[in-house]
């Protein structure tokens, strides 16, 4: 008898199993892990007499050690033995294969079951899902819907979970229909997805809408809402259902943790940043994601002597954490400290090497600390050493850096010979230079392609209106505000907003800026 697989094929002979080249038999078990070795030589010893319960801890062993192939010839001795699996042995089968990511033998052995119910169906769906193959997940869940079986709570928060990761909001909206028809949409499992899909999508609104229709709630309920908030930039919202979990005197976790500090980093929020550290701290939540959030959140709030201190005391460093600390370095235009610690990268023994963040960040920081030499030099070290996959970004910092150093007539060169199309940042930055050094020349150039690619952007008319009036050409900057008002260009008041113990109040200026 012979079981044909994708990549093998495993034969039965006599009380012997091969596996490709190899053979396995109850007088020479095969080197692997022992505890594997005397199940199956027993397996193989008592031949047709194994019984449910024998397979059932096999392959419980060999999940447990990742066997792939131990798992395999468990099979191959069903098929052997003329052993007719239960149902649930089935499931064993198929959760067996998902767990050690064979998918082709999980979806073969699923396709082989003689009849399937809910959790044969539940099983293969989260297989793809969890594996970001979403659309087979879907794609199987429709199967499901068609052979008449009905989902339950495991599933739709499985196929809730693919339609989030393929960022398919109207199935997912579809889905939301069926499981309120079915009573499901309460459940916790069901409503986390639902949480999750319309946050991933920008839909708040329909997000805090399930949250506040959740009889129970647990933390990631929380923190799913919490990061939805996050990731829109409504940090106020995300602070207070953090407040409301602390109140219910939920047990918060890392992911949670990141999740507000995102927020707090957002607001600036200091004296927040650091209660969330303590209370970090105190119920020993450390993950190296929540660290590099806590490097973040300290340099957005300006303290970058506990960023570093985080930074010094992390036991396991990767490229992130090595980017958020230079980034803070870089906003606050410490150039010094930048460069001693991109120096220090390079030389870092776990062998962590920059990546094309790094180049940007390193790029700015030198542009705004007026090193534009070292910062060239760190272009083409960096492009020609690590073979970097140059984006329109840091060609950009490149002008940017010229520009602030006054170089503007080696930088519109520059954005003449780049390998990719100058996009409307980075004729800003020329044209923001151009007004401060006064080059009027290289500034029309810039600004009259502003004006082309962003006719409806209100900064660009200010701005070339701010170069012509510093070389006192009254006429062109009267040109300019007619054509802003044919266009029907209106420049937004400016809002500011200050922090007065608990209360961040915030305002507009109270008349409409003039040109």
């Amino acid at each position: 008898m012979i079981l044909r697989r994708k990549s093998f094929y495993l034969c039965v002979q006599g009380r012997s199993i091969c596996l490709g080249s190899k053979c396995w038999s109850a007088e020479s078990p095969s080197h692997s892990n022992n505890v594997l070795d005397n199940s199956l030589q027993e397996m193989l010893l008592r031949n047709r007499d194994v019984k449910f319960k024998d397979y059932d801890a096999l392959l419980a062993d060999a999940v447990k050690f990742k066997s792939l192939r131990w798992g395999q010839i468990a099979q191959a001795h069903m098929i052997k033995a003329f052993y007719l699996p239960t149902l649930f042995l089935w499931h064993k089968l198929i959760s067996f294969y998902v767990k050690l990511e064979d998918l082709y033998d999980a979806r073969m052995v699923f396709e082989e079951m003689p009849e399937r119910n809910v959790v044969s169906w539940t099983s293969i769906i989260s297989g793809y899902s969890k594996k970001g193959i979403f659309y087979e997940a879907l794609f199987l869940f429709v199967q499901m819907l068609r052979s008449g079986i009905d989902p339950n709570e495991y599933t739709f928060a499985t196929v809730l979970a693919s339609c989030a990761g393929a960022s398919a909001l109207d199935f997912g909206m579809q889905i939301h229909g069926l499981a309120v028809k079915s009573s499901f949409e309460i459940h916790m499992y069901v409503g986390c997805s639902l949480l999750d899909l319309y946050a991933k999508a920008g839909r708040i609104h329909e997000a805090r809408q399930v949250f506040d229709a959740l009889p129970l709630k647990d933390i990631v309920c929380y923190t799913s809402i919490i990061s939805g908030y996050a990731q829109l930039g409504l940090d106020k919202e995300a602070l207070e259902v953090f407040r409301s979990l602390h109140a219910q005197r939920i047990t918060s976790n890392y992911v949670t943790y990141t999740t507000v500090l995102t927020a707090l980093s957002g607001l600036a929020a200091y004296e927040y940043g650091r209660q969330v550290h303590g209370q970090a701290l105190r119920f020993q939540q450390f993950h190296l994601v929540f660290e590099n959030s806590l490097i973040d959140m300290y340099s957005k709030c300006g303290n970058l002597t506990y960023a570093r201190k985080v930074f010094d005391t992390m036991p396991e460093r990767t490229v992130v954490s090595w980017n958020t600390m230079l980034a803070g370095y870089s906003k606050h235009g410490n150039g010094k400290s930048l460069l001693d610690l991109y120096n220090m990268m390079k030389l870092d023994s776990k062998g962590v090497n920059p990546d094309s963040v790094t180049l940007l960040t390193v790029l700015s920081g030198c542009s705004h600390g007026g090193m534009y030499k070292i910062g060239l030099e760190v272009f083409d070290e960096m492009n020609i050493k690590y073979d970097l996959q140059l984006e329109v970004e840091h060609f950009g910092c490149v002008v940017d850096l010229l520009s602030r150093a006054g170089q503007l007539e080696r930088a519109l060169t520059f954005i003449r010979e780049m390998p990719v199309e100058p996009n409307a940042a980075i004729w800003s930055s020329l044209l923001g230079a151009c007004t401060v050094h006064r080059n009027i020349s290289v500034g029309k150039v810039a600004g009259d392609k502003l004006l082309e690619m962003e006719p409806d952007v209100a900064g660009h008319y200010i701005n070339l209106c701010n170069l012509y009036s510093c070389d006192g050409r009254w006429e062109e900057v009267k040109k300019v505000r007619q054509l802003m008002k044919e266009n029907g260009v209106m420049k937004k008041p400016g809002r500011c907003w200050l922090q007065f113990g608990r209360n961040s109040p915030s305002s507009d200026a109270s008349n409409q800026a003039q040109l």
